[in-house]
């Protein structure tokens, strides 16, 4: 029996529990629409970094590689495309049934062919008035190189000839300038309960003759493609250039990567396709995968709101946390007392307001914070900015390196300096992850801190879709150890592990959190074996290191109950020799599972921690991350309360085994919907306080 599932093929079993929502008719249309764009999306990342990765490793002939992706990289890669083939199948017959079900409700896609005279003249004039300055052809020549093709785009692949020629059909591209324009037009109807909408290429697909009038042309064939290309790149070191410019430099190398992975309309003309995969120098091995008419789905994640019939139901809104439902100060309750609020089912606003409190505070003299993704019109940063002008001190870890962030990180930067924020860029080999907020102020001579540690980014946005926990404190230990890790990022050059050693309160990576871990689960297995009770429940978006799931494997043989909650990679498999079976469930539902808990029953002292790290290597061994344990007894309580929430759920909760076959929990007990009982319990506790 494996030990190990491999990584890439357990995350592809995520993406598919992404493609269940889509699937699942209970779940309402918009969002079944979002769903397909996440999955599309998803897969997009995946392609031009996990699948590029395994390309280099067997390019390189890397000898490591199996032990870095669990097996031989070439077989893996088969999987892959045998998986991806598969799961596209799937998606297009949801977006077909999805289509008819939007036909129900008078909400249709128009094709060219489709549109009525009224509408031909819109589009006409909307391409004209709004689309056509933005549109770029480009003739292709055998002998010519091929343009640049953005990595992110969606092209149009046109094959065009004239009726009464004899010579060859001329080919010619289109970059689709969905940035620009947006991807949805809506198109004026003669009926009022009807939606009619039309995709862009379409709108350019109509105007073709218009384009390419000056050469005569009559007949046109338009089909969309894109090309997903290798997101990697690699921080040179060369000593003379500075650690921004080497991440502008990756940033412009990035857009040269190789071709990964080639998805075209499978009705596009096929000496068209031929001609495109030569161009690409893409070959067998690569994944070329034909598909239906519509491409970068991703962009359907923000399908327009026409769906009459469905209202968002009340009880899901946001609400304020009962410790801030009320006119006082946010910094007043927390040098009193610990907060916890759980997002999104408590509103992100009290962290902002905490931020915005410091900045006019006359006492305050210092705050220091972490940003690794941020909104794009982030309410942190003008808070952070406020503070600046009114005299505070002001530092942010801002990290470079946040995959497929670093272009809006580096004008954050800008900005932040030029209002004099300092701004610290990270450790040369040490990505920054954790989730920190130190505030300082001075009264009566005396210095008070508090601040707070999270699980998830400051991001108001995605605050309203992730699920993560936040803890708000001004405990002196706590504090203590985040001063430290601050100190870290302002001397790079020191050892991280030897300055992070003196935390107490905190668990820190690299190093320490992974030591720390294993100690609790030895205690556990400790305890197991003297026939006690032993109990943890661990939940991370990811689990792949091997170190800690041997570690697991060696609890379960011990009679150790583990349950745990993966929202995606899970590279455990059940073995023979387990005493008690690990209980593994993944949830995937309208708002995204971010948060990263561990309880250990621990005699009965029953210790719980939020961390911002992922049970993977990375995460433990190469990155900056920060946990921090629960200590106020009913904060305890509750995020116990929280996860066997969770763990009830039997109805968006799969079971995750071996088999990656996504299996929904069930159960002779009535349906538990976690994110809604979730919502009762927090909304409960918020009414009875």
């Amino acid at each position: 029996m494996p030990q190990f599932n491999p990584r890439d093929i357990t995350w592809l079993g995520f993406n598919a529990r992404v493609l269940q929502e889509a699937m699942d008719e209970t779940v309402p249309l918009h969002l079944r629409i979002r769903f397909l764009g996440i999955f599309s999306n998803n897969l997009d990342e995946f392609f031009r970094v996990r699948v590029a990765g395994l390309k280099r490793a067997l390019e390189l002939k890397d000898k490591l590689a199996v032990e870095t992706f669990f097996d031989k990289p070439q077989r893996i890669l088969d999987k892959i495309n045998k998986i991806v083939i598969k799961q596209q199948e799937d998606f297009e017959k949801t977006w077909d049934k999805i289509q008819e079900e939007m036909a129900e409700q008078k909400v249709f896609i128009k094709t060219p062919k489709k549109l009525t005279e009224k509408q031909k003249e819109f589009v006409k004039k909307y391409f004209d008035e709004e689309v056509e300055s933005n549109v770029i052809p480009i003739l292709l020549h055998d002998h010519v190189q091929l343009p640049y093709l953005r990595e992110k785009s969606l092209y149009l692949g046109i094959a065009m000839r004239r009726k009464d020629w004899k010579f060859e059909t001329k080919f010619a591209i289109i970059e689709v300038p969905a940035k620009a324009n947006g991807r949805f037009v809506i198109l004026p109807t003669e009926n009022p309960e009807e939606t009619d909408i039309m995709l862009l290429e379409d709108v350019i697909a109509f105007n073709l003759p218009h384009i390419f009038s000056y050469f005569g042309y009559d007949d046109f064939k338009a089909n969309s493609f894109k090309v997903t290309k290798d997101a990697e790149f690699d921080l040179d070191n060369d000593i003379r250039t500075s650690f921004v410019e080497k991440i502008e430099k990756g940033i412009k190398s990035r857009r040269k990567g190789k071709p990964t992975r080639f998805v075209f309309d499978k009705d596009m003309d096929k000496s068209l396709v031929e001609f495109l995969i030569k161009k690409l120098n893409l070959t067998k091995r690569d994944s070329i995968i034909p598909g239906q008419k519509i491409h970068n789905f991703r962009h359907f994640m923000d399908f327009p709101d026409v769906f009459k019939n469905y209202e968002k139901p009340i009880e899901r809104s946001s609400f304020t946390h009962p410790e801030f439902d009320h006119e006082g100060r946010i910094t007043d309750v927390i040098v009193k007392k610990d907060v916890l609020l759980t997002f999104p089912y408590h509103t992100f606003t009290p962290v902002i307001d905490l931020l915005r409190e410091a900045a006019m505070d006359p006492d305050v003299k210092s705050i220091q914070i972490t940003a690794y993704r941020l909104a794009s019109n982030s309410k942190i940063v003008n808070a952070l900015i406020n503070a600046v002008r009114n005299g505070k001190e002001v530092t942010v870890m801002l990290e470079l390196r946040a995959r497929f962030d670093e272009e809006n990180n580096l004008e954050w930067k800008e900005r932040l300096e030029e209002e004099g924020v300092k701004v610290l860029v990270g450790l040369p080999n040490k990505k920054v992850h954790a989730k920190l907020c130190v505030i300082k102020k001075r009264v009566n001579n005396k210095t008070i801190q508090y601040g707070f540690v999270s699980t998830g980014n400051l991001n108001e946005k995605t605050a309203k879709i992730y699920v993560d926990h936040l803890l708000m404190t001004s405990n002196r230990a706590i504090m203590a150890d985040i001063n430290k890790v601050f100190n870290v990022f302002r001397k790079p050059k020191i050892d991280p592990v030897l300055a992070l050693k003196s935390c107490n309160h905190l668990l820190v990576c690299p190093h320490f959190m992974r030591e720390k871990i294993v100690w609790h689960i030895d205690k556990e297995i400790e305890e197991a074996k003297a026939g006690r009770k032993a109990e943890m429940i661990i939940k991370v978006n990811s689990l792949s290191d091997k170190g800690l799931i041997k570690k697991l494997y060696e609890a379960a043989e011990a009679g150790v109950e583990i349950k745990m909650i993966v929202r995606g990679i899970f590279c455990a498999v059940e073995q023979k020799t387990f005493k008690k079976k690990i209980h593994a469930i993944s949830i995937v539902d309208e708002y995204l599972e971010h948060s990263r808990v561990m309880y250990f029953y621990n005699k009965g002292s029953e210790d719980v921690y939020l961390s911002s790290a992922d049970w993977m290597t990375r995460n433990l061994d190469y990155r900056i991350e920060a946990a921090v344990k629960v200590t106020q007894k009913n904060l305890k309580k509750e995020m116990k309360d929280l996860l066997e929430i969770q763990l009830k759920g039997n109805v968006k909760a799969r079971i995750l085994d071996e088999n990656l076959s996504n299996k929904y929990v069930k159960n002779d007990k009535k349906p538990f919907r976690s994110q809604i009982e979730t919502y009762k319990f927090l909304k409960k506790k918020a009414i009875e306080n």
